[in-house]
C-alpha cells in the first residue's frame, strides 16, 4: 500500500495552492461558510478547517463509475465535491440547517442524490438559548438531507434538493439501499435519551446520560417517496425544502426499529437484503432482512467480538466487521441466497489487528457487485509498530490477505497526516482521470477560459487603478517577467501554464503576498489582490520544473 495523493478540500494546502490565491481554490473555499444563516463567527470566520469522515464515490446501476467523490465536514456541518477528472476540489456546500454532520457521506445507486445527516441535533428555537438544553425535544431537530446531484457537473444543487426532520436524537453513520431495497436510506442514532451533561451541576456526565435506555433507533427512511413529498408538503427553511417530521411519519417516509446500544456503523449488503448494525456497547451483530423489515424488524443476533462497529463484504456472501475493543477483525456468514440452514448467520474466521480498528474496507465491498482479494484495516492506534517519532504517533493501516481459508496480515502502513477514518476503494480501471488540461482549461468549468493568456499574446493592462495581466507560465520563465504597479492598485492577474507535458506543474508565489499557486499543464488561474505593501518582491516557480529552475523567477515592483 502506498499514497499518492493527497487533495486539499476544506482546509487550504500550500503544495497544491489550494487556497492560496487561485480563483479556481479562492471562490470554492469562500463560498463554503455561510456567513447569513448559520451561527459562525464573524471575527473567526471563514471556515479553513474541517472534520472530514465519509468519502462517498459515485455510482452507476449501484457500482462506483469513477466521475466524483463526496466528503463531509462534520465538525461544521458542510459537504464537498472532488471531480475525478483532476482529482480537485469543485464545491464546498455549506449545508443549510446542519450544524453539524456524520451520516453518510453516501450516493444514491445512480448519484441522484448524495445524503448528509446531523450528528448533533441543530438548534431550532433560539428564542431562549440559554435554557434549550432544558427542553430538547422542542428545541431541537435532526435533518437527513438528499442532496440533488447534477449529472453534467456533480455539482449538488440545494434548489432541487430536500432534507426531512428527524427526532433530536444523535444520527451517527447511514448507508443506501440497493438492488431490493433501493429507494431507501437507513441512518444510526445514538442518544436516544437526549441527554446533555451537567456534571458541574450534579447531574450525570453526559456519557452517562446517553447510555440509559436498552436500544437506540435505527432511522429507516423513504427518499424516493421523500423526493415526491417535497414538492408539495414541505416548507422552505433557510433556502432548503424542509419536510415536517409529522409529515414524514403520516407520509410514510419515516420509520424507527430498534437497534443495539450506541451503534457506530449500518451497512447494507451487495444485494440489499442484509443491513447489518453493530452496537459498540455489544459484542454481537445485529443484522435486519429488508423482506421482514416493513411488517417487524426480524433481526438475528450472534456474537463476533467485543465493540463490533462496521461492516464491509465479499462477493461470496460474508460479512466483515471490526471489533474495535478486541482489535480484530471478525468473518461471518450472511443469510439466503448465499448460505442457509446452520452455515448461515455464523461466526467463521477472525484476525487480530494492530490496534483499535475504526473503520474497514474491502475492495468495493459496499456496492451491488464486491471484487476484490484484500481488507483493509484502519487502526486509531500504532504503539510499537513503527519508530518513535515524537509524543504524536503515525496511525496504521493494515492489509489483510481474504483469499486463503484463515484471514492473514500482509502489511503495515503508517499514516502520519491524521486520524483514517472512513475510506472507499475503487478498481482503478474506472478512473478516466485527465493527464494534462488542454491548453488554457478553467479547473472549474473544464472548458476554456475565456481569460486565459496565450502564447505571444502577453501583456499588461492598466485602467485607473486597476492592473489586468496576463502571464503565460513555462520552463523556464515567466512571460512578463517584470511587473510594474503603484500602491493601492487592484491587481488581476491571469496565468497560464502553456506545457503540454504531463507531470510539468509549476508555482506562482508571491512572497510577503501570502499569493502560493499550483499550475498543471495547460491550467488557467486568476488571482486578484490589492498591491497595499510597497516594495521588490521577487515572484518564482515553487515545483522544480527544470535545470534552470532557480532561473524561474519575475519581479513585482510596488512603489
Amino acid at each position: 500500500m502506498r499514497i499518492l495523493k493527497l487533495i486539499g478540500v476544506f482546509t487550504p494546502e500550500s503544495w497544491q495552492g489550494h487556497g492560496f490565491g487561485a480563483d479556481s481554490s479562492d471562490s470554492v473555499i469562500a463560498a463554503g461558510t455561510d456567513m447569513t444563516n448559520k451561527a459562525t463567527s464573524k471575527a473567526r470566520g471563514p471556515l479553513t478547517w474541517a472534520d472530514t469522515h465519509h468519502p462517498g464515490i459515485s455510482e452507476t446501476k449501484g457500482e462506483y463509475d469513477g466521475r466524483w467523490v463526496y466528503i463531509n465536514d462534520r465538525a461544521n456541518g458542510r459537504i464537498a465535491m472532488v471531480d475525478l477528472r483532476d482529482f480537485k476540489t469543485k464545491q464546498i456546500l455549506d449545508v443549510p440547517n446542519l450544524e453539524s454532520s456524520h451520516g453518510g457521506v453516501f450516493v444514491t445507486p445512480n448519484t441522484d442524490y448524495v445524503h448528509i445527516s446531523t450528528k448533533i441535533p441543530t438548534l431550532v428555537d433560539r428564542t431562549n438559548i440559554e435554557k434549550s438544553l432544558d427542553n430538547v425535544a422542542q428545541a431541537y431537530r435532526g435533518y437527513s438531507t438528499w442532496l440533488k446531484v447534477d449529472q453534467k457537473t456533480g455539482r449538488m444543487d440545494v434548489s432541487q434538493s430536500f432534507q426531512i426532520e428527524i427526532p433530536p436524537y444523535w444520527q451517527d453513520l447511514a448507508d443506501c439501499g440497493k438492488l431490493v431495497s433501493d429507494g431507501w436510506g437507513f441512518i444510526n442514532s445514538y442518544n436516544t435519551e437526549r441527554a446533555v451533561g451537567g456534571n458541574m451541576e450534579g447531574k450525570p456526565s453526559l456519557e452517562v446520560g446517553a447510555s440509559q435506555n436498552d436500544f437506540d433507533y435505527l432511522h429507516i427512511i423513504n427518499w424516493k417517496k421523500g423526493a415526491e413529498v417535497a414538492q408539495t408538503k414541505s416548507k422552505v427553511i433557510n433556502g432548503m425544502r424542509v419536510i415536517p417530521m409529522d409529515v414524514a411519519v403520516s407520509e410514510g417516509l419515516l420509520y424507527l426499529a430498534p437497534e443495539p446500544k450506541s451503534p457506530h456503523g449500518v451497512d447494507v449488503a451487495p444485494n440489499g437484503e442484509y443491513i447489518s448494525v453493530g452496537g459498540k456497547l455489544d459484542p454481537h451483530v445485529t443484522i435486519y432482512a429488508w423482506s421482514k423489515i416493513q411488517k417487524a424488524i426480524d433481526d438475528k443476533n450472534f456474537e463476533v467480538g467485543a465493540g463490533p462497529l462496521h461492516t464491509q463484504y465479499d462477493d461470496k456472501g460474508h460479512g466483515y466487521i471490526s471489533l474495535f475493543i478486541e482489535s480484530a477483525v471478525a468473518k461471518f456468514t450472511l443469510g439466503e441466497p448465499y448460505f442457509s440452514g446452520d452455515k448461515a448467520f455464523k461466526l467463521v474466521d477472525k484476525v487480530s489487528i494492530n490496534y483499535n480498528i475504526g473503520h474497514l474496507c474491502t475492495m468495493e465491498g459496499d456496492t451491488v457487485k464486491p471484487a476484490g482479494k484484500y481488507l483493509v484495516a484502519l487502526n486509531k492506534w500504532s504503539i510499537d509498530r513503527f519508530l518513535t517519532v515524537g509524543t504524536l504517533k503515525p496511525q496504521n493501516f493494515q492489509l489483510v490477505d481474504l483469499t486463503t481459508e484463515k484471514m492473514e496480515v500482509l502489511s503495515d502502513m503508517p499514516i502520519g497526516i491524521g486520524e483514517p477514518h472512513y475510506v472507499q476503494a475503487i478498481r482503478a480501471d474506472r478512473l478516466k482521470a485527465w493527464e494534462v488540461y488542454p491548453v488554457g482549461t478553467d479547473p472549474l468549468t473544464f472548458e476554456k477560459s475565456p481569460t486565459a493568456a496565450e502564447k505571444d499574446k502577453e501583456k499588461v493592462e492598466r485602467k485607473g487603478n486597476t492592473v489586468e495581466i496576463w502571464t503565460t507560465v513555462t520552463r523556464s520563465r515567466f512571460k512578463p517577467d517584470t511587473v510594474k504597479v503603484k500602491e493601492g492598485d487592484k491587481i488581476i492577474w491571469h496565468l497560464t501554464n502553456i506545457e503540454t507535458t504531463p507531470d510539468a506543474t509549476h508555482g506562482f508565489s508571491i512572497p510577503r503576498y501570502n499569493v502560493n499557486i499550483s499550475l498543471d499543464p495547460g491550467e488557467a488561474v486568476t488571482t486578484e489582490f490589492v498591491a497595499d505593501a510597497k516594495g521588490a518582491f521577487a515572484y518564482y516557480c515553487t515545483e522544480f520544473c527544470s535545470a534552470l529552475h532557480l532561473e524561474m523567477q519575475g519581479w513585482l515592483l510596488v512603489s
